[in-house]
């Protein structure tokens, strides 16, 4: 018969179409919500319109989009200027942007943790009246210029060395994170609280542990459910 030999090659056939399927859906843009929090789309001649030419970027709403590089998919500038905002808040998708303005806008005020962790920022604007987040020692330049507040080089939180021993444990390193915060890492051959235990973390014997307990758990769940199920 003819249909036998017919079979693997359908089936070789529907795999390569749904491989083809996966690959083209891994490798679909990302929508970032920031970028639509207002309407309108990014502007040439603006500053983050200019950022974005001289980066190869991609605009997608307000943000300009990495093409390029480890960062690649990733908003490297952000411009909410005149979106008429009374607050800042879920900015985390724009954690890798090096420019975002926020002028234009009639923000009472915002908590320095909403840039925590934006360690490539260098460039802010702000409305006037609001000051740079982590404080003007967070920055090597801090302007007024007409009603913006230009926010320029975020400074690294810890010193050139890398450590700040009146804060961080002997063991730990100093790391920038976001204008004006820091956070403390173990160094490679530390870790656990105040980085005290020495040697590599046991992470085989740690998932071990979990994925017992686990299991354990789950048996005890059935057993009491059939326990249940034979009463009624």
């Amino acid at each position: 018969m003819t249909a036998g030999p017919c079979r693997p090659f359908t089936v070789v056939v529907v795999a390569v179409m749904v491989m083809l399927v996966c690959f083209d859906a891994s490798f679909q843009r990302t929508t970032f919500q920031v970028c639509h929090v207002c309407e309108g789309a990014l502007q040439n001649g603006t500053a983050v319109g200019n950022f974005c030419s001289v980066s190869s970027g991609q605009a997608d709403g307000r943000c300009c989009i990495e093409t390029r590089g480890l960062d690649a998919d990733s908003i490297i500038g952000l411009d909410l200027s005149n979106c008429s905002l009374r607050e800042v808040e879920g900015l985390n998708e724009a954690s890798a942007a090096k420019i975002i303005d926020l002028s234009a806008n009639r923000l009472l005020n915002f908590n320095d943790t909403v840039f925590q962790g934006f360690t490539q920022l260098q460039h802010l604007m702000l409305p006037l009246h609001l000051t740079c987040p982590g404080g003007n020692a967070s920055w090597e330049k801090v302007e007024a210029r007409g009603e913006i507040r230009l926010c320029d080089g975020q400074r690294d939180s810890c010193n050139q060395t890398g450590h700040m021993t009146w804060d961080c444990p002997e063991n730990g390193l100093c790391a920038a994170d976001g204008p004006g915060f820091f956070q403390c890492r173990c160094t490679h051959r530390h870790h656990g609280y105040k980085c005290l235990r020495e040697g590599q973390f046991p992470l085989a014997e740690v998932l071990g542990i979990l994925g017992g307990a686990t299991v354990l758990v789950a048996i005890l769940l059935w057993v009491t459910q059939r326990r249940k199920a034979k009463s009624v």
